[in-house]
């Protein structure tokens, strides 16, 4: 809620006196086929995973402008560069984190407020369990084949995901950069991934993605 934000910030200045590095880590993950993800859950991620993620920004960039000094540091995903069936409000989120990203850090880079954004593949965390516990496909539904199928490698992908302490690491040394670069793709094979779908034609990258899932 805007008054919690605005009251958490308020609190942190008034104990610190300044807010030097702003991680904006909140998020869950939304799935199912689009047709079948009902408006209501829409809304909810975009409101968690970027509308959240925008107001406690704009909250903490005043004294970091009139500083002229400040770390922006948004958890992104390998999901808002490269999007899979059946987890389109995520990817639709972290996406629109890409692009706020992106021109917040033109913005801010004459004042001296670095943003990055950081784009984990999947990690043991709680994020996966909790959505994908909410994903299902009614009886009868023409996309309930093809849910399974990404379901089960979502449960595969995060029983054998490493340890989120890489992700908590990277952030410490970021911290510690006078000049960031922008994006850091993190986890086991997200550069493969990102760089499959940059490099190879589409038809291919999306036969590569259709046969993981069989």
């Amino acid at each position: 809620a805007p008054a919690a934000i605005e009251a958490a910030v308020a609190e942190a200045l008034n104990s610190f006196g300044r807010i030097d590095v702003l991680v904006n880590n909140a998020g869950y993950a939304a799935g199912g086929f689009v047709e079948e993800v009902p408006m209501e859950e829409w809304r909810r991620q975009m409101e968690t995973n970027f509308f959240g993620l925008v107001a406690v920004t704009k909250a903490v960039l005043p004294q970091m402008r009139e500083r002229r000094s400040g770390l922006i540091i948004n958890i992104g995903s390998v999901s808002g560069l490269a999007a899979f069936p059946g987890y389109a409000p995520y990817a639709a989120s972290k996406f629109a984190v890409e692009g706020f990203s992106e021109s917040l850090r033109h913005e801010m880079s004459p004042f001296g407020v670095r943003v990055v954004i950081i784009e984990p593949g999947a990690y043991r965390t709680a994020i996966w369990s909790k959505g994908l516990s909410q994903i299902s496909a009614a009886d009868g539904s023409p996309y309930r084949a093809r849910l399974d199928a990404v379901l089960r490698y979502s449960r595969k992908t995060a029983d054998t995901a490493p340890d989120p302490q890489e992700v908590a690491e990277l952030i410490g040394r970021i911290a510690q950069m006078r000049s960031p670069r922008l994006r850091y793709v993190v986890g086991r094979g997200s550069r493969l991934l990102t760089g499959g779908k940059s490099l190879l034609p589409w038809r291919w990258f999306e036969r590569i993605v259709a046969r993981a899932l069989r």
